[in-house]
């Protein structure tokens, strides 16, 4: 995941320069992630991995073609908002339920 390294990769995806989101990632968590990054007026773009050998893989790289846009940066400063009108938070992007209003040193209690 890219959230939690905090690099800024550039790469490209589907033949255009992008910022790495995230990398491996199954195809729901893809899904997830397009949807919720497309809601907030990015263009998103997804491909499949190659092996060394060329072959496709399962998984897949999600990038956007807005190459200042850093994911951790803009997850802690919540400038994401979701469809419900609430700001993404780390454990909302990671797909972890939990109450959007609990604070952050609360969450592992």
């Amino acid at each position: 995941m890219a959230i939690l390294k905090g690099k800024h990769i550039i790469a490209e995806i589907e033949g255009m320069r992008c910022t790495v989101i995230e990398t491996g990632a199954a195809r729901d968590r893809a899904e997830f992630l397009k949807t919720l990054l497309a809601f907030n007026g990015y263009e998103v773009k997804m491909e499949k991995e190659k092996a060394k050998d060329g072959t496709e893989l399962e998984t897949f790289v999600i990038g956007l073609t807005d190459l200042l846009f850093n994911p951790m940066i803009s997850l802690y400063e919540r400038k994401l908002l979701r469809k419900d009108g609430l700001t993404v938070s780390p454990g909302y992007w990671n797909q972890i339920p939990e109450e959007d209003t609990l604070p952050y040193w609360k969450i592992k209690q």
